[in-house]
Parts: structure tokens; sequence; C-alpha cells
């Protein structure tokens, strides 16, 4: 279990939360957990409790709060976070695995410690953990006053740092998207209005930045009677003269090699359900976790972005890219800037993943092993995340693969696999003169997309050695492991911060913060799946009178069928999890409608004979295929369950034909050899 203070206080087990009513044990609770480990003295727990006027009884009332927060704590199993009395006070124990503000704390230490491509991304993290009005939900206007500046000003260090690595690193539109809302939070704050103007101004927008100089500019002196300091002043003559603020900089790094390609094909960042597309501003997207809809590759002209040519120039820029321009033998060969990957910007949680997929690709590869292309295998259930982890990784670690970053989709758009030979061929297009084979100098990071069998991606690893590989599947690619080394991250649906913090992203702080409860609901309905938050929050972006609180209602009464978007067939949960099934024999597919729509979760391979009727050698191979198609999870050994949607899917699918078993399925008649050949059962191959 852990407490939650950086929004309004709540107890998660990871799935579910609970938001502790406004009363006093609240207070009380929040005062201890605001200095964890530490004796709070029982004085200042009056005071914070009953403000400057305490009851004649109010030590007793103070124990009587003691003792409903010990009962709290029992109800929701979390005795261990016992609140304890010693001599002058109370103190509760917690550490960054139990509290919030904590593991905040913790990342933003290992941000800073780390100095590398991961820091942005740690901050991110940490930032995400903050949700809605901090205790908003806690009646005490002593640590309104003196505990609640004080952890906001924590945050606001954060956000500044994370604007400087994004202007550094010439990202000024992703800054843009946060310094917007914090500078008319604080309008006076002159680091945010400095960084808000740098970004507009390289940007292309000088009349904005000088406008919003003179903005903060009139703000001072009207409320303070003082004039911006002096970097703001700087800044602004900078402007008046046109000087290079880091634009210079920023155009060498988008026409470098190490700049991100995108394939033809590939998707677009519309196409990405964790690509949070905002009204904010066309050049602005806000994003997290999830997955790109593995049957519908895009077309060249989805992958318009920023800076990217015109569809008329298109073409030309793919010639360009599959042929190199002849040139004198004593010049180096300069290809046009490709256009960049699909961004995932404000991507948030995967912490654990990404800072393994980081150091997997980054760090130097031992003597002996050039000959293997260090990849990670990244797989999981439909619209769960994978695309934009991969995409998302990319973007950190381009800078050390100078032949480029690629995305390779490897199926059609009828979702069949593309052969191996067809993909090989796309990447010598787009990686000419040997570039991504090591014969260049460089190296080039591949992001093969939806791959449906190892054979795909074998040659493809061989041939590209020197460099390094993600492969996103929903398959586990087991086989691929097996013979080419590699890691494999499993990806599961979100935890509540994070669907809370995508929420926040895509719908808004202050409509999320207004009805917080309602989000938690809303996530919940959702099964905390990326695809499905997604479509939910699109839904609320084009309603926006909306109650969250409705909404969740409506939804929770038909979560499949109302998770879609008539706009776009490919933003649907029941048309992705068809498309799964699809995919697979008719015969597993139907295995797989029944054990789901079984009330009899979790599943064993004794229960799933029973409900297949089916040997329970058998019925232990189909939970197997079914695992490794990412349609089932494994909790405690020998127990599966499947997600909420796939349920609530299998529910709707499965109709009828529950209750017999298909001729595949079935056991072998009296007198029938199980497998003539030796070989598994045929609904099994």
């Amino acid at each position: 279990m852990r407490f939650q203070l950086l929004g309004p206080l709540s107890v998660t087990d990871g799935r579910d939360v609970v938001m502790l009513p406004p009363s006093k044990p609240t207070a009380l609770l929040a005062a201890l957990l605001l200095r964890p480990g530490s004796i709070v003295p029982t004085d200042r727990l009056r005071d914070i409790v009953w403000g400057e006027e305490h009851p004649t009884t109010a030590k007793t009332a103070l124990q009587s709060c003691v003792l409903r927060l010990r009962r709290l704590f029992a109800k929701y199993g979390i005795e261990h976070q016992a609140v304890v009395a010693v001599a002058g006070g109370y103190r509760i124990d917690a550490d960054a695995d139990t509290l919030d503000l904590l593991h905040f704390r913790r990342l933003v230490a290992r941000a800073t410690a780390s100095g590398n491509d991961s820091e942005l991304y740690t901050l991110r993290s940490a930032l995400a953990l903050w949700q809605g009005g901090l205790l908003s939900n806690v009646p005490s206007d002593l640590l309104h006053r003196d505990e609640v500046p004080r952890l906001a000003e924590e945050r606001l260090r954060v956000l500044e740092r994370v604007c400087d690595i994004e202007l550094e690193h010439g990202r000024c539109r992703e800054a843009l998207v946060d310094l917007w809302e914090v500078t008319r939070v604080y309008p006076a704050h002159e680091r945010f209005a400095a960084q808000l103007v740098e970004a507009l101004y390289r940007t292309g927008r000088q009349t904005e930045a000088l406008a919003e100089y003179r903005r903060i500019k009139g703000h001072l002196r009207e409320g303070l009677g003082v004039d911006p300091r002096a970097e703001l002043q700087r800044l602004e003559l900078a402007i008046l003269r046109g000087e290079d603020l880091g634009r210079a900089e920023t155009t060498r790094r988008r026409a470098a090699p190490s700049e991100r390609t995108a394939i033809p094909g590939a998707p677009s960042p519309q196409d990405i359900p964790g690509s949070l597309a905002t009204p904010r501003s066309p050049d602005s997207l806000g994003s997290l976790g999830s997955s790109v809809s593995p049957t519908s590759p895009t077309s060249p002209t989805s992958l318009a972005s920023p800076g990217s040519p015109a569809p008329a120039d298109r073409e030309a820029v793919a010639t360009s890219i599959a042929s190199p321009v002849a040139t004198p033998v004593a010049a180096p060969i300069v290809s046009p800037p490709p256009p960049p990957l699909p961004s995932v910007p404000g991507f948030t949680g995967r912490e654990a993943e990404v800072s393994s997929l980081v150091h997997l690709l980054t760090a130097e590869r031992p003597e002996g092993d050039a000959e293997r292309a260090p990849f990670a295998v990244l797989s999981g259930a439909p619209g769960i995340g994978k695309t934009a982890l991969a995409l998302h990784v990319a973007h950190l670690v381009g800078r050390h693969f100078p032949d480029g970053c690629l995305l390779l989709p490897l199926i059609r758009p009828d979702g069949s696999p593309r052969p191996a030979e067809e993909a090989a061929d796309e990447l010598r297009r787009a990686l000419p003169a040997g570039r991504g084979t090591g014969l260049s100098g460089g190296r080039s990071l591949l992001v093969l997309d939806d791959v449906v069998h190892p054979d795909q991606v074998r040659p493809l690893l061989t041939a590209y050695a020197c460099g390094a590989a993600i492969v996103t599947s929903r398959m586990g690619l087991a086989a691929l492991v097996a013979t080419h080394g590699g890691t494999v991250h499993r990806l599961g649906a979100l935890d509540p911060e994070q669907s809370q913090a995508l929420l926040t992203a895509v719908v808004g702080r202050e409509r999320i913060a207004a009805e917080p409860t309602a989000a938690l609901t809303l996530a919940a309905a959702c099964g905390h799946h990326p695809l499905a938050l997604r479509i939910a929050a699109a839904r609320l972006l084009t309603r926006p009178r909306l109650r969250l609180a409705d909404y969740a209602g409506w939804l929770r009464n038909d979560p499949v069928g109302r998770l879609s978007l008539a706009d776009d067939p490919r933003m649907s949960v029941p048309q992705r999890l068809d498309e799964a099934l699809q995919r697979l024999p008719p015969a597993l597919a139907d295995a797989h409608l029944r054990l789901a729509a079984s009330p009899h979760h979790p599943l064993t391979a004794s229960g799933a004979a029973g409900l297949l009727g089916l040997p329970e050698d058998t019925a232990e191979q189909v939970i197997e295929r079914l695992l490794d198609a990412g349609l089932l999870e494994e909790g405690q050994p020998g127990a599966f369950w499947t997600h909420d949607l796939l349920r609530a899917h299998a529910r709707r699918a499965a109709g009828s034909s529950v209750g017999h078993a298909p001729a595949l399925l079935r056991p072998p008649r009296h007198g029938e050899s199980p497998q003539l050949d030796g070989s598994r059962p045929a609904a099994l191959r």
C-alpha cells in the first residue's frame, strides 16, 4: 500500500485508490506523513488539527484521532504503517515505496546523479506523481499556509530543470506546453518567464516573445515596483538585435545523421494511442504510454511533423534518402535530413523499463560481442503501449546512433506479416551506402514494430549487427531470445497514478482536479489500459461540458462497446481486440473467448481443462499459447488472469458459442490417436 500526498490525500494498493474524507484524522495523517520517520510534537499536531484555539479536550480528542487512523489502517490491511506514540508526540514511518513524496524525492535524486539521457525522463516521471490540488481534502489552515508552499516549491524546481533540459536539446515546442501553464499560475516567477520568452523566440515567434516580456515587466512594476532582473533584460535585448539563441545549434542537430528516421509506412503520432494530441497548438503533442495500431500502417504523408517536408516534397525527400547525391571524392556525402521519428512528448510511466532499455542501448559493448546486436523485445496485449515506449526510448538514446533511428512496421495494412526480404529492402533504401551496417563507421537503431514471427527479425539483426534494435510484438518471441539473446519486457496496464497523469495531461489539470474521485473511477472503468484511456480522454476533450462522473457511470455499463471514436475506426478497443483474435488459429481464439468469459478467475490448468473439455496437459498448452499472445497474464505460479477489458470483450463476443468445444479442441474419441504424427494437437500448432 502507498500513501499519496502529492494531491488529495489518499491510499492506493496499485490498482484501486481510496480518497480520504476531509476530517480531523485526515489532517493528523497528513501532518505525520509530511515528516515521515520524525517525531511531530503533540502541540504542533493540535495546532494543525484544530488551529490556534484548541478545545479543552484536545489531548483526549487527539488520541481519539489516532485510534480512528489505526482502525482505518486495519480496514485496508496496512497495520504495519502504524502511528507510533513516543515521548512528546507521534511518528509514522514510511519509505519511497509507501509514500509518493519520498518516491518523488528519490526519483529527483536519481536524475540529478545520473546526468545522462535518462535525466529528463526520470524528472518527468517524478512530476507525474503530482495529481490535482495538493492536500485539497485536508482541512488544516496551518498545513496549507506552511507546508503546501514548501512542497510546491520542490515541484517548481524540478519543472524548471525539465524546461532547461528541453531548451538545451532544442526541444522548444515541448517546453512551451509546460511553460504556458506555469507562467499563468506563477505570473511573477522570472525564471519561468525567461524560459518562455526564449522558447517562443527560438520557435520563430518573436512578436509573442516580446509580448511575454512586456507582460512580466508590467506585472513586476505594478505589483512590486521593480524591473525584471538582468537575465530577462539581456534576453529582450538579444531578441531586438535578432541574435541567435540556439537555433543554429538546433538546426545542426536536425541536419545531423543521428536524427531519427521514419520509414514510409510507419505510424504517425496521431495513430499512436499514447500520443495524445491536445488543442493547445498544432505543434504540441501531449502523450503517455500506449501502442500504435499494428494493423493500420499509415502512408508517408501521415508522418508530417514540425519541420518535415510538405506533401509535395516528400517524394523528393524519399528519393534523396534512397539515392545519395554524387559528390567529388574529396567531399563527404551529405543526405538531406530525413523526417524524424514520431515523437511521444510527455511520456509517463514505465520507469524501470526505460532505465533498463537506455542502459542496454548505450552501454559499451564487451570485446568479442561485436557480432551480435543488442536488442530488447517489448511484448504485451493490444494497445498496451509497446510502440510508444519504443519510440520514447529511441528519442532518448538517438544521439548514440550516428546512422539514425528507424521505425519499420513488420505487418502489412491487411494484418499479414511482411517477409524478412521485403523488410530488408525497405531498410536498404532508408540506409544507403552502408549506413547502419558498420561500413560507414556509424551505428543505427532499428525499431521493428509489431513482429509476428522470429524469422522476420533474425536476418535484420544479423545484417545490422553493429547497431541495436527494439522489437515490439504481441507475442513473447521466446525462440528469438533463445537464439539471439536480448532482454524481454512484458508490459501490463498502467497503475492508477499513471492513469491519472495521462488523463490530466490530455483533459487538463483543472478539469481533473475538479473531480478527482470521478477521474479515478473513469480510469478504473478503462481498466487502466492506455488505449482505452486515450479514447476516453479524447471524448472528454470534444465534450467540455460533460462531467467526469457522468461519463464514468455511462462507460461502466458497457466499457468495451463504448470505447470507440466514431471518426476513426482504428481508435476502437473492440476492433483492436477483434484484430488480435483474427491473428490466432480459430480454435485458439475460441478457447480464449471461453476462458475469458468464464467467471472463474484466476484460472488454473485444471480449471481451464474443465471449461474447455480437454485433458489437463492440452489445457496447459492452450494457456501457454494465450500467455505468449498477450491475452493472459500470470500472477502466482499456476494462476492466470485476463484483463478486465479482455473479459468484457469475450463476454460480448462469445455469445452462444460458450458451452460446446469445437472439433479441433475436443478430446480424442475412444480409439483415436491424439497425435498420429507425434506432434501437438492441431489447435495448438
